[in-house]
């Protein structure tokens, strides 16, 4: 990472990434939790789950953080793997609790 996160939740987000660890990244989301990516939502512990494996692990994503903005706790990241054109950049929004409750992915 290029650039201090602070917040353990994501920091542990991007690491699970990074390893394609569907486990360990599903176990960062409660069960009401709600993930919004390309804009599509997924919403509780298996409709994430499945996203973790078709938007994450299968394309083998890493993350290259860029920046972290504590105050509204928005990363972003260069994304690349197993898909043409990238990296891309994309800002990641996080909200935080004891799990990751919501995160809203959109190009940055």
């Amino acid at each position: 990472m290029t650039a201090a996160v602070t917040e353990s939740l994501v920091t542990s987000f991007v690491e699970a990434t990074n390893r394609h660890d569907a486990e360990a990244l599903a176990g960062l989301f409660g069960p009401e939790s709600v993930v919004v990516d390309d804009n599509t939502e997924y919403r509780g512990a298996s409709q994430i789950a499945g996203w973790i494996q078709e938007h994450q692990i299968g394309p083998k994503i890493t993350l290259t953080v860029v920046d972290y903005d504590q105050s509204n706790s928005t990363l972003t990241a260069d994304a690349n793997g197993d898909f043409p054109g990238g990296p891309l950049r994309f800002a990641f929004r996080f909200t935080l609790a004891d799990t990751i409750e919501r995160l809203e992915i959109a190009p940055a």
